[in-house]
């Protein structure tokens, strides 16, 4: 249950930041919810390691926020330009 309520908040969580980033953004909608989604996985398994979160624990939506903003930031310095 842990891992579908980890998709569950990625994927809203990449549809808000496909809102609230500013700019021109060539991604699109499910690459931005799959960073979404990678990015509440980092912020759960990051928080855990960093004794943030329990065992078990998923990331709260600011975790996962910030998760995704760290994934986002990754994934452009890393995509080549077009």
């Amino acid at each position: 249950m842990q891992i579908i309520w980890t998709i569950l908040i990625g994927f809203v969580i990449g549809v808000i930041a496909k809102f609230l980033r500013p700019g021109r953004d060539p991604s699109g909608f499910f690459i931005t919810a799959l960073i979404g989604i990678a990015g509440s996985f980092v912020a759960t398994y990051a928080g855990q390691a960093l004794g943030i979160y329990r065992a078990g624990e998923p990331a709260g939506f600011i975790g996962a926020v910030i998760g995704a903003i760290i994934v986002l930031f990754i994934y452009h310095k890393l995509r080549p330009e077009a």
